[in-house]
């Protein structure tokens, strides 16, 4: 046992070492855009290293806010093994690796010594970052969670409201929503990669219709949260986010990937195009959206345009549309929305905060990643 802790001990330290600090500070609030050379991968690194320094616990998991809050809160941890998984694909690190493992095995401890959560959503983030960890790193035991949680996920469907998964394990409620649907079918489309087995095209599709009859707006694309949330029977038409734009988008990307059929991409592109357009942005840059929870919901988005951008066989004009924005929202939030020197990011990505929650951080971390990729594929001004 002492051996153990010994090697953990020093695991973490060389990943501390291999960060060390931030390499690219910033210019700060009110600096000459212009004059100003994005270097992103040092702003990478340096955000990987905000999340690190400010949220990782020695229980091995990330804290719920940056302020001595050391809650845990699955859902956000499940990202958090997204954002590492970035990192390790874009450095290479076995540190990182070492991190992934880390969470990984601290999230089980933390979750009652297991993977299967109450919350259908919760389960789908974290089978889609075991999904991208196991393909970032050949490491079977994230497979064999993603299988676990899939087996799992698919009870959660009935016929309630004409079919799709439940919000969480309490069907009573009756309450179904796009975060425990759209995942779902992109889940069910990375699971047949790796399974190769014909079931889940099927599932991929039935969840997919579903979604779509009932919780996309077929004028616009704009995606709707859920149905019966106040027990009502109806749809909420007036409670909008950008997590569920992303996730709708990111189901129509998967669907034509696997199909090879456009009116899956022209979904995507129709509610990508509705959410720039949609009231979600103030003067191109996406509003804050509020903190805990609500934290998190702009991240999800960026990392599904980026999945438009990289798998959706759009157009050049496309790709140059969405990468700019990805781009503008970066620098933005690099320049106006980041607190120095700890490189905490902001809810509202055009002013600074003194301290954060661990959802709004992450949100910051994949814009970072996301832009890092874009200037490497060359899609940057």
């Amino acid at each position: 046992m002492k051996l153990l802790r010994y090697s953990l001990l020093l695991l973490s330290l060389a990943f501390a070492a291999c960060l060390k600090e931030p390499v690219d500070d910033g210019p700060g609030p009110g600096a000459n855009k212009a004059r100003y050379v994005f270097d992103w991968s040092q702003i990478a690194d340096s955000s990987l290293q905000g999340l690190t320094a400010n949220f990782w616990n020695a229980g091995r998991y990330f804290n719920a806010g940056s302020a001595n809050n050391t809650t845990f809160n699955y859902w956000p941890n499940a990202h958090a093994l997204d954002v590492l998984t970035d990192a390790y694909i874009r450095k290479n690190d076995p540190a990182i690796k070492a991190r992934m493992d880390e969470l990984l095995e601290g999230m089980k401890v933390k979750n009652g010594n297991s993977y299967i959560n109450h919350f259908y959503d919760d389960m789908e983030w974290m089978n889609l970052a075991c999904l991208r960890a196991f393909d970032a790193t050949g490491d079977t035991r994230y497979k064999d969670v993603a299988v676990l949680l899939w087996a799992d996920i698919k009870g959660g469907w009935d016929e309630v409201w004409g079919g799709g998964i439940h919000w969480n394990k309490d069907k009573s409620k009756n309450y179904k929503n796009t975060p425990a649907n759209a995942p779902a079918c992109i889940i069910a489309c990375r699971m047949y990669a790796v399974t190769q087995n014909p079931d889940d095209i099927a599932w991929a599709k039935k969840i997919y219709d579903w979604q779509k009859s009932t919780l996309v707006d077929p004028a616009t694309g704009l995606v709707w949260d859920g149905i019966n949330q106040d027990g009502s029977g109806q749809v909420t038409k007036n409670w909008n986010f950008t997590y569920n734009q992303g996730v709708f988008i990111g189901a129509g990307v998967e669907l034509y990937k696997l199909t090879g059929q456009n009116i899956y991409l022209n979904d995507a592109l129709k509610t990508a195009g509705n959410t720039l357009a949609g009231g979600f942005t103030n003067g191109n840059i996406l509003k804050d959206e509020g903190n805990g929870d609500a934290g998190l919901f702009k991240g999800v988005l960026v990392r599904y345009l980026m999945l438009l951008i990289t798998d959706g066989s759009i157009s050049s004009t496309e790709v140059a549309k969405y990468a700019s924005f990805l781009q503008l929202n970066a620098e933005t939030l690099w320049q106006k929305g980041t607190t120095r020197p700890q490189v905490l990011f902001n809810k509202e990505w055009t002013t600074p905060a003194t301290s954060t929650d661990l959802t709004t951080q992450l949100s910051g971390a994949m814009l970072i990643e996301a832009v890092w990729k874009l200037k490497n594929m060359g899609l940057l001004k």
